[in-house]
């Protein structure tokens, strides 16, 4: 098909699972465009949004399990906009925190496609606050860190430093990272983080189901393992995560404090 840019391709960021969380400018676009192509933890109330006789496409992207690989989805994304099609790719949280918009915008660049990009309210953020706990706070630390622990620490393609990380004081957002939780946690420790250190570990954050699970950074794999808490999750590790349990009585965001287990049980 010749390459004319007829059509175009906004990346709007869905937020973490609240419909509500959704920018305003995130809604009105989602409201025009011809085709939205969604993944798995946009909430089902915003494609109601879209407009009479607009295209839904549903690509999965649970990790590990993908109903079009990357690839795929670029040329996917090319072929809309091509064809005429203004696109919408709704995707949970924000764009470009550890969401491979950037990826998905440099293919549509390189092609002479008009692109556009809404952030959105990432996870990272979102999901601690709605389960009391703020990500930075001045009595305790001044420094958050987003990192993705999809990868062993022992793995050499891991690119992140978790030596480094154990030697800062600051909150460490932990996202992907159930699976290499106990080894990440070790590795913490060994580097100097307290094995006392508070942790949270947040399913389906600002979800109707969130569940927050709290202990120390030396048990949180095995609260995990105890309590069932699967992906998605985030994982909060640092002194912040105690402000939870003075806020824990008067939250109203959701029904965390009915589902809380691990050091508030």
């Amino acid at each position: 098909m010749e390459e004319s840019s007829k059509g175009s391709v906004c990346l709007v960021g869905a937020g973490p699972g609240d419909p509500g969380l959704i920018t305003v400018k995130g809604m009105s676009r989602l409201a025009e465009a011809d085709v939205v192509v969604y993944d798995r933890l946009v909430h089902p109330e915003l494609l109601e949004v879209a407009k009479p006789g607009a295209e839904l496409i549903f690509i999965g992207k649970a990790y590990g399990r993908h109903v079009l690989d990357q690839a795929e989805l670029n040329n996917l994304l090319v072929y809309l906009a091509v064809s005429g099609k203004d696109v919408v790719r709704l995707k949970g949280g924000d764009p470009f925190v550890f969401g491979r918009g950037s990826e998905e915008a440099e293919v549509l660049a390189g092609r002479g496609i008009p692109v556009e990009i809404v952030p959105g309210v990432t996870s990272a953020v979102a999901a601690p606050a709605y389960a009391g706990i703020p990500v930075t706070d001045r009595r305790f630390t001044s420094s958050v860190t987003f990192v993705t622990g999809h990868k062993h620490p022992s793995d050499p393609a891991s690119t992140v430093d978790w030596a480094s990380l154990a030697a800062v004081n600051g909150t460490l957002v932990i996202f992907m990272g159930l699976s290499n939780i106990d080894a990440i946690a070790a590795v913490l420790i060994e580097g100097g983080r307290p094995a006392t250190t508070p942790a949270a570990v947040i399913e389906w954050g600002t979800y109707e189901r969130q569940r927050t699970v709290t202990c120390s950074l030396e048990d949180v794999g095995a609260e995990i393992a105890a309590s069932g808490v699967a992906s998605p999750a985030i994982v909060v590790i640092g002194e912040v995560v105690q402000v939870r349990e003075r806020l824990l009585p008067f939250l109203r965001s959701v029904n965390d404090s009915r589902q809380t287990c691990g050091g508030n049980r």
